[in-house]
């Protein structure tokens, strides 16, 4: 804590201020687990400044010809940065997607307690145009000694967020920080607060809010277009397959004191620290962290309750559940949207994607573009064959594509010979009418993310996802663990997602 005394958080949170909390993007359309394939974007389509507004691996979207991976348009010369925690998500995803597609940062340094990180990662940042790069096994002694450091990404386990991203914060530095925002209440809070303290930019890594595919679904598709009438439900999952613990090789083991110091019990906590409940939240804040804000984004207002049932069924070597199953409510101006919402680490069924369902159709969003699509209820077929389906002025708008592999249901076409049909007909409603979203992000899904976190500090363009949106996020998935062993109704208060 900071010692000083916080602003009395609001009483509610209502539809237009929630909206306006998370940041939307701008509808500048630049028209997916683990990193996921590493895409490009069209040239034509490549944004300036935004502004404010693991699974299966996805299919590929359609291409054409390939371009030259593009320059990303920031004003000033490139950023002086440097990242803690080079494991998977800091090098594999972060660094490995800046390096490819030409972002305009200079890696001044990066920080790991395990040497096999620091010192393939200076390796790899020396080798692809990135000369200067120090390796440090100190948070501390990087932001001692690299003053020139302007940006931080901060990719550690979930426990040491708060301790290294506010001392960045502290030392001037903006920081990116990969979600979810820490494993404590009170460790995002702290963020949140220092972040305003000190005036340096914070982003949290959930890179759906500035992903254009899911910007242009609140803005024209829910948001114009109110395509789907009124929601009643929605539905989201990301389910992984079993897979073994990560292993290490006995000689590069991390010294036993060296772990202590930094805070792990021993290497097979450290290599698997998502697992435990010192370290992250489980499944629910390393999965659905990514999904289950994005209900509320979608909705324009907080979750009110949560029933969660979850454990550890398969896994006994873990302490965190391996599985999570919830329902949230959330009361909308036009009534109560109920979203069920699972992560299951046994089984890829059917990968990751969030879905909402409504009166007039439903749509089902994804950062794997297979799973992209819309459906129009079958009331809203016209009865005379010929006349223009009333999402049509959306497809001239650009807003919509036919979906070209399905025609759609006409409503006097024949029924068929089955007998059973008119027994049928009285229990099955009319087809639906299937559409396609016209956004293609055709390149590496954290990049939009990290450019906005880049022009906002070169132009000082709004961040998508600053602490404050983050916040209530975290509030959000800690609960449903809550739900999980608490095993009933959770409700939330409106001030809890605020600080």
């Amino acid at each position: 804590m900071t010692g000083k005394k916080a602003k009395k958080p609001a009483a509610a949170l209502d539809r237009r201020r929630f909206v306006q909390s998370v940041a939307l993007a701008g509808a500048g359309l630049a028209l997916v687990e683990g990193c996921g394939q590493p895409q490009r974007l069209k040239p034509k389509e490549l944004p300036s400044s935004p502004k404010p507004a693991a699974g299966p691996q996805p299919k590929a979207a359609p291409k054409a010809e390939a371009p030259a991976a593009p320059a990303y348009d920031i004003k000033g010369e490139p950023i002086n940065l440097a990242c803690i925690g080079v494991g998977l998500q800091g090098r594999d995803c972060l660094i490995d997607a800046l390096m490819k597609f030409r972002m305009p940062v200079r890696f001044k340094a990066i920080c790991d307690i395990w040497d096999y990180n620091r010192d393939r990662t200076v390796k790899m940042l020396k080798k692809n145009g990135h000369p200067d790069a120090k390796g440090y096994a100190d948070y501390q002694d990087l932001l001692a000694q690299e003053k020139d450091v302007e940006a931080v990404i901060v990719a550690t386990p979930d426990f040491m967020h708060a301790e290294h991203a506010c001392a960045c914060l502290k030392a001037g530095k903006n920081v990116y920080c990969e979600k979810v925002m820490s494993n404590t209440l009170e460790g995002a809070r702290q963020m949140v607060l220092t972040a305003r303290e000190t005036k340096r930019l914070l982003q949290i890594g959930h890179q759906r809010y500035s992903n254009p595919r899911y910007q242009h679904a609140v803005t024209k598709l829910l948001g114009e277009a109110r395509l789907l009438g009124r929601i009643t439900h929605g539905y989201g999952q990301w389910n992984r397959a079993a897979r073994p613990d990560l292993g290490y090789g006995k000689d590069l083991e991390i010294p036993p004191e060296t772990l202590k110091k930094y805070g792990y019990a021993n290497m097979q906590e450290f290599r698997n620290w998502r697992h435990y409940k010192k370290y992250g939240g489980g499944p629910i804040t390393d999965l659905g962290a990514h999904q289950v804000g994005v209900f509320g984004w979608f909705l324009g207002v907080p979750p009110k309750a949560v029933i969660a049932s979850g454990g550890v069924d398969y896994y006994k070597n873990h302490e965190w559940y391996d599985n999570v199953l919830a329902i949230l409510e959330y009361e909308t101006p036009d009534g109560v949207t109920r979203v069920f919402y699972q992560t299951l680490t046994t089984t890829s069924a059917k990968g990751y994607f969030e879905s909402l369902m409504g009166i007039d159709g439903t749509m089902t969003i994804s950062e794997d573009p297979g799973k992209c699509k819309i459906f129009s209820e079958g009331h809203l077929v016209p009865e005379k064959s010929g006349d223009p389906h009333p999402w049509e002025k959306w497809v001239q708008k650009k807003y919509l594509a036919r979906a070209k592999e399905e025609a759609e249901p006409k409503a006097d076409e024949a029924k068929g010979n089955d007998p059973n049909e008119a027994l049928l007909a009285a229990y099955k409603s009319k087809p639906p009418v299937p559409w396609l979203l016209r956004v293609e992000l055709e390149q590496s899904f954290h990049l939009p993310h990290l450019y906005n976190f880049f022009s906002a500090i070169r132009t000082g363009t709004p961040l998508n996802c600053p602490p404050e949106v983050a916040y209530a996020n975290t509030v959000t998935v800690l609960k449903i663990n809550d739900a999980v062993a608490a095993g009933r109704r959770v409700e939330f208060k409106p001030e809890e997602f605020t600080v």
